[in-house]
């Protein structure tokens, strides 16, 4: 069969059962097929169902002359809800990704009265107006929520906290700190993560190991499974930020309950002061 010659609505159709990386590998064809991948009717099928509601949600009017257009703006990252989430369609996909600021979190003792020990701060390379700075704890707990129904339906999802590690950091990665993702009432990943920067100083490294030697010992051989050392670790993000990986959760389709998804990071073990951590956020995007 010549698919050149099938009408257009036919052809906006097979399209729209595609995905947006077909359907603009599949435009230069012909150009009834060019007519045909460009048109509204397709787009529309790449949007997700709540993209109205996402764009009423834009801190800056977004302007469009197509749904086409619309899909691409969608793809460079908004601010919505005031400016404390940002919104990403991921461009090959069109599956949904969120990321909460640190206003956005539950962050323990980050809101009190007298700053002691959080304090707000703007910095250039956060992609929201004001992030967390730890000035001391010793009492760490962090937490964000996101409903099931506001991500991509037939997904995996991963959930990565977004931070920086000042010079003047201490405590952090003295002992571990606990990691997990819970769905509804279900955990459905849990492990454990050292908050250091990937590049730290060998020395320094050798030298916190000496002091903390005990402590460090005994939380540690909870992470030795048959040998191996589980834990997860800090990694360099191309923004010259951090990310842990909370852990990850599988959203399913078909189904219109909604659940939310609650993710965190808990050290109130070690009872050692700690200081020197920014955090900008957790971002929930889709794994592959």
């Amino acid at each position: 069969m010549n698919f050149t010659m099938l009408p257009h609505d036919c052809v906006s159709t097979i399209l729209s059962f595609t995905s947006p990386l077909d359907a603009c590998g599949l435009s230069p064809v012909s150009t009834s097929f060019q007519s045909a991948a460009d048109s509204d009717d397709v787009w529309e099928r790449f949007l997700p169902s709540d993209y109205r509601d996402i764009v009423s949600r834009s801190v800056t009017p977004l302007k469009f002359s197509s749904k086409k257009d619309l899909y691409f703006l969608l793809c460079n990252r908004i601010l919505i809800d005031g400016g404390n989430k940002s919104f990403t369609l991921e461009k090959l996909s069109g599956k949904k990704s969120y990321m909460l600021s640190a206003r956005e979190l539950s962050i323990t003792w980050s809101n009190e009265p007298i700053p002691m020990y959080w304090i707000w701060e703007s910095i250039p390379d956060s992609r929201f107006s004001e992030v967390a700075v730890l000035r001391t704890v010793w009492w760490l707990e962090i937490h964000g929520r996101i409903e099931t129904q506001m991500l991509s339906p037939n997904a995996a999802y991963g959930a990565y906290l977004i931070v920086k590690i000042s010079e003047n950091a201490h405590g952090l990665d003295s002992i571990p700190s606990e990691i997990s993702v819970k769905v509804g009432n279900n955990v459905v990943s849990s492990n454990t993560t050292y908050l250091r920067c990937p590049k730290d100083d060998k020395k320094k490294r050798q030298m916190q190991s000496l002091f903390y030697a005990n402590r460090t010992q005994m939380l540690r051989s909870r992470l030795v499974n048959n040998g191996e050392d589980t834990r997860v670790l800090p990694s360099e993000r191309e923004d010259g930020w951090m990310e842990i990986e909370l852990g990850e959760f599988f959203i399913n389709g078909g189904d219109d309950a909604n659940e939310e998804v609650e993710m965190s990071l808990m050290e109130v073990k070690g009872y050692q002061l700690k200081g020197g951590l920014i955090i900008q956020g957790i971002e929930v995007r889709p794994k592959h």
